[in-house]
């Protein structure tokens, strides 16, 4: 299996080939970088933006004031036919992060290179270089708008990690819509961005959707697994969480309360991960584990054996066949699954999924 460092990788896109050691997470609002406080904000009407109706993808991307300065990276990259949450950062070109835009996403299928091949597609505005594929895309019928919501990363500090507050480019938002792709196969994505009085447009890389259908969903069992407990590891606690200081979502083992009783897994590693989102949501976790751990088993799975990116992914990864990280599951007292979250997450949208299983 090969382990990608979710094509969605926020800042990774905008780091060139750099290595980026930890993810982190988030500052109080007032130090938040970029522009715009870390708040969750609702998603925006979508009369604010331009309809889909009778326009093609390139129609949408060119009815706009013209390319954005921005940057909106995708935050996932498994989705299935029908609804899934869509989530993505949205960048200055200084790879500072962007809190406050209001943002819409549309999509289209991308043809067959057969089908490409017939006609001539017109290139987006902004120049953008396309293959001949993805080109057509712009060709085919819009569907949209979906306006996102902003979803706030930020935990109170007593659940702030020092992995997380002592990285200057941890992301401190997440913005998330609802899609609803018809179909597998390759889906074009824009973005229309409304900010500081302006309306532009920027095109995103292909959602592959189908790509992924190992990944366990929401209804299905969820896989057996063992996973490391303080005592399985003689106590030392670096071996199980890459989080400075060590997360308590560890105290069981998976395996032992697959089943019997809720379950909380996520599957993150604050240390490693490159998407910068990693350190805030098993922050966020263990934030809402304060108030839910007498209700659900709150599991944190680090990715690599021994820690060591070069030794691979752990078993247990390769148990959920997941190819990014990080990922949430949220499973009732039946060991079946009822909310997966691929990306980042806030305490909001945490809890919503953890009451869903408890009861409240």
């Amino acid at each position: 299996m090969r382990f990608r460092q979710a094509l969605a990788a926020f800042a990774c896109l905008l780091a060139a080939a750099a290595l980026v050691a930890g993810c982190g997470g988030g500052s109080d609002s007032t130090s938040t970088s970029g522009s715009g406080s870390a708040e969750s904000r609702p998603a925006p009407p979508k009369s604010e933006f331009p309809s889909a109706k009778g326009k093609t993808l390139g129609d949408v991307v060119n009815s706009t004031e013209g390319p954005s300065e921005l940057v909106v990276s995708p935050a996932a990259e498994a989705f299935n036919t029908g609804e899934n949450r869509y989530p993505f950062g949205v960048f200055e070109r200084d790879r500072s992060q962007v809190a406050d835009a209001k943002v819409a996403l549309y999509f289209a299928k991308v043809p067959s290179l057969k089908q490409a091949a017939k006609g001539k597609a017109a290139p987006a505005k902004g120049g953008s270089v396309l293959g001949k594929a993805e080109e057509k895309a712009l060709d085919q019928p819009a569907i949209g708008p979906f306006p996102a919501a902003i979803e706030s990363l930020q935990t109170q500090p007593a659940f702030r990690a020092q992995t997380t507050a002592s990285d200057p480019n941890a992301a401190t938002v997440v913005y998330a819509t609802d899609i609803n792709f018809p179909s597998n196969g390759e889906w074009r994505i824009a973005a229309v961005i409304k900010q500081g009085g302006k309306t532009t447009g920027t095109l995103l890389p292909s959602a592959e959707v189908g790509e992924f259908p190992k990944v366990p969903r929401v209804g299905q069992k969820a896989p057996f697994i063992h996973t490391p407990t303080p005592a399985s590891v003689g106590g030392d606690l670096a071996k199980i969480t890459t989080r400075i200081p060590p997360d308590t979502q560890n105290e069981v083992d998976y395996a032992d309360v697959l089943g019997k009783e809720p379950i909380v897994l996520l599957f993150a590693t604050p240390q490693f991960c490159q998407s910068r989102v990693c350190g805030p949501v098993v922050d966020v976790a263990e934030q809402v584990k304060q108030l839910y751990g007498d209700k659900a088993k709150f599991i944190h799975m680090e990715i690599y054996n021994e820690n060591n990116p070069s030794k691979g992914v752990r078993p247990q990864v390769k148990a959920f066949h997941l190819p990014s990280e990080p990922w949430l599951f949220v499973i009732d007292r039946q060991g079946v699954i009822r909310k997966v979250i691929e990306g980042a997450f806030g305490v909001d949208q945490l809890t919503e999924a953890v009451k869903g299983v408890t009861g409240g």
